[in-house]
């Protein structure tokens, strides 16, 4: 259905040494919001925290939305829509937003997924042109930085053993609706957070704390996520990183398609003319 085309990829740490944009929490927190796509949940726990006794029904409700949710992501075929991304930095007083497109689809065990960014809004200054694109197609991972005009290719797997881009976001990111319930509460205290104005009541909140002992605590202080009642779509997910920093990354994907049919040529690996020769970042090698 879909061609395999060149992509490139990216050991872990040279990927945490990107810009201040953040570019793991792009790609991480795109995934950690798709596969809530799809999500439903127990009726007693849609009702709204006033209707419920916290104290005897929480664990079950938040028990309930996992199991649901970890059902519902195994029918993601496609999906596509605009997608949000704010870094903010309070300590600097410093905002950037960046907007653009998301592009997912499954095939058989792997997946693609496509985020071009498009503009850019700096602190107080007026948004502006900045294209930059990522590309995952189960083992490779593209950035195409029109900016610098420069190509990058992160090797993410081995060609062998190509990943599903949730796969391989839930090793850095724990996903709602796709890392084990097991896990979840290992690592963090999850609750079902109370609407606290009007326009929140139709979203579903599940707060994820993170435990100090947890691998996460280090990366991580909180994470939550948003899921539209409505739509069963997820509205927004938003991570805090540990203090002192307490830096926070925002993602909210609008207007969203669900398992509508999207052409494979959308995921194509295309570098522009006047860009240099692409640099290839091979898997680090696991030390024996």
């Amino acid at each position: 259905m879909f061609k395999t085309k060149t992509v490139y990829n990216i050991s872990q740490k040279n990927w945490e040494k990107g810009d201040a944009m953040g570019k793991t929490m792009i790609m991480r927190a795109a995934a950690s919001l798709l596969v809530t796509i799809g999500a439903c949940w127990a009726g007693a726990c849609a009702g709204g925290a006033a209707s419920r006794q916290p104290d005897e029904t929480d664990a079950n409700c938040v028990e309930a939305i996992l199991t649901q949710l970890q059902k519902k992501t195994r029918n993601i075929k496609s999906y596509q829509g605009q997608v949000y991304y704010e870094y903010r930095q309070p300590l600097l007083e410093s905002k950037s937003v960046r907007k653009g497109v998301l592009y997912y689809a499954k095939l058989g065990k792997t997946s693609k997924l496509r985020v071009n960014f498009e503009t850019i809004k700096q602190d107080d200054e007026e948004e502006r042109e900045y294209k930059e694109h990522f590309i995952f197609d189960g083992v490779w991972l593209t950035q195409i930085d029109y900016q610098i005009k420069a190509v990058k290719l992160y090797q993410m797997t081995e060609v062998n053993q190509p990943a599903d881009a949730f796969e391989l976001a839930s090793k850095n990111l724990p996903i709602i609706g796709f890392s084990k319930i097991e896990d979840l509460k290992n690592h963090f205290e999850i609750k079902l957070i109370e609407p606290k104005e009007d326009e929140e009541k139709n979203l579903l909140h599940l707060h994820l704390k993170t435990k100090p002992a947890s691998s996460y605590s280090d990366r991580y202080s909180s994470i939550d996520f948003w899921i539209d009642k409505k739509l069963s779509l997820p509205a927004k997910v938003v991570a805090v990183t540990p203090q002192p920093e307490e830096d926070i990354y925002e993602i909210k994907l609008l207007k969203p398609k669900v398992n509508k049919e999207i052409d494979e040529k959308v995921f194509d690996v295309k570098i522009p003319p006047g860009f240099g020769e692409p640099e290839i970042i091979p898997l680090k090698k696991k030390e024996k």
